[in-house]
């Protein structure tokens, strides 16, 4: 009754065992921006040829890498993630995938952990039916785990929050940069706010409903801010290009629907942003005399100790020289808290909203060998109704669209007439992606 009122997804309640959609979940769901190119089998990872022999359609593992087939995700961030209690696990796997001749993403060995060994087995296709589901759905813990603290919790919540902090700090309201950002941080304080009180809180729901707790969660996020580069993971092409798949359109073909999509909203929001920051800096030396323009970069960099945002990979080290510098700076802040946290935050019912598809809590213990797991097994492993149905609520919630769409802003800070053509532009190219999507799908 509650999935009828929920209007709970139909593909996620449906085919939550099939595993081309446990692969579409990989390329176009929450978490699409994890899977890399596999060129080469990491050394703790268990897997050999002759176990995915029989799934890679009559190549050898060589043909497959070499034809660009194989794929591999690696949680190991999520090693040494604590856990709110002593009897509950989290899991860091590594998975690979297969992209068949049906252009279907297809997983062909899961590692649950770390460190290969005897009590750790890489599971397959081949296993029993639900000691393979198992083997899925504790990957999918551990994804899902790393989806809600850094995919959408850090990177396009608390992270965008510093930097609109230290925007509103160093740029005057007739600022023209302050009046192109602002806009995309409308809501962000006021919903980060709530979320301290209500979901990121102490014996709050996401320490309620998942099993790394609050203590977890904090733990992978404060272990993400040493690597993330704003210049690398927050500018789309460039991640891409560094997962090894960024304009190679004969990888995954017809099924990354995420990243074909996204690089046109990408450029459509860099173009705007380009034309927009040369009304109003010609020339570098109106770029490098502008003391407030210099002084926010200088906050994005400096530590969070120091009373900075503490981001790695701003251009120039927050030191802007050049339009390009500021451009790729300002194109992946728009990015991120528009299409980024769209991708992150509105399909999270379709995926959590039914308890084998994308669990976030699961009890006992992961398969340890390939001893047939039961039906009997799996139904204790997922959350017992309170829980399951708390988490339903507030994805659901989450999930609902309650803001205008990128380019239709409820604010307008931009009145400059120059620049009020250049939104009109972005808004018309915006349109044009629009037809494109919606043919796409049609």
């Amino acid at each position: 009754m509650f999935l009828y009122i929920c209007n709970l997804y139909k593909q996620s309640s449906k085919y939550f065992n099939d595993d081309a959609h446990f692969g579409r979940q990989r390329l176009n769901s929450l978490n699409s921006l994890l899977i890399k190119l596999c060129t080469t089998i990491p050394q703790k990872f268990g897997v050999t040829e002759d176990m995915i022999k029989p799934f890679l359609e009559g190549k050898t593992m060589t043909q497959a890498i070499d034809g660009k087939k194989l794929f591999i995700v690696d949680l190991a961030i999520l090693e040494d993630c604590p856990t709110k209690r002593e009897d509950l696990v989290m899991t860091c796997p590594l998975a690979l995938f297969y992209f068949n001749d049906d252009k279907h993403l297809m997983p062909i060995a899961i590692q649950l952990f770390q460190k290969k060994g005897p009590s750790n087995p890489v599971f397959l296709p081949s296993d029993h039916e639900y000691t393979w589901m198992s083997a899925k759905m504790w990957y999918s813990l551990a994804d899902s785990t790393f989806h809600q603290a850094l995919t959408h919790l850090n990177y396009t919540h608390l992270m965008m929050e510093g930097i609109s902090v230290a925007t509103k700090r160093n740029l005057a309201l007739p600022h023209p940069i302050l009046k192109l950002l602002d806009p995309h941080f409308l809501y962000l304080m006021a919903i980060n706010s709530l979320a301290l009180v209500a979901l990121i809180n102490r014996g709050g729901i996401i320490d309620s409903t998942s099993n790394a707790g609050i203590d977890g969660h904090f733990h992978i996020m404060k272990e993400s801010m040493s690597f993330w580069k704003l210049d690398l993971h927050g500018t789309l092409p460039k991640d891409l290009q560094e997962r090894g798949y960024v304009f190679d359109q004969s990888v995954l073909t017809g099924a990354y629907h995420m990243r074909d999509d996204a690089l046109l909203l990408y450029d459509a929001i860099k173009t705007y942003v380009e034309k927009y920051v040369l009304l109003y800096y010609s020339t570098e030396s109106s770029l490098t005399a502008d003391y407030e323009l210099q002084n926010w970069g200088a906050e994005l960099v400096k530590s969070r100790n120091d009373g900075g945002v503490g981001i790695l990979g701003v251009p120039g080290n927050g030191k802007f020289k050049t339009t390009d510098q500021l451009v790729l700076t300002l194109t992946a802040i728009i990015y991120t808290c528009s299409v980024g946290h769209a991708a992150a935050n509105f399909p999270q019912y379709d995926e959590y909203g039914a308890p084998f598809n994308y669990p976030y809590y699961l009890s006992g213990v992961p398969p340890k060998d390939k001893s047939p797991v039961t039906k009997a097994t799996i139904l204790k492993t997922i959350p017992n109704k309170d829980v399951l149905l708390q988490m339903m609520t507030v994805t659901k919630v989450l999930s609902e669209k309650a803001t205008k769409s990128l380019g239709d802003f409820e604010k307008q800070f931009i009145v400059d007439p120059k620049a009020v053509k250049v939104v009109e532009e972005f808004r018309q190219t915006l349109r044009e992606r629009k037809n494109i999507f919606y043919f796409k799908f049609k």
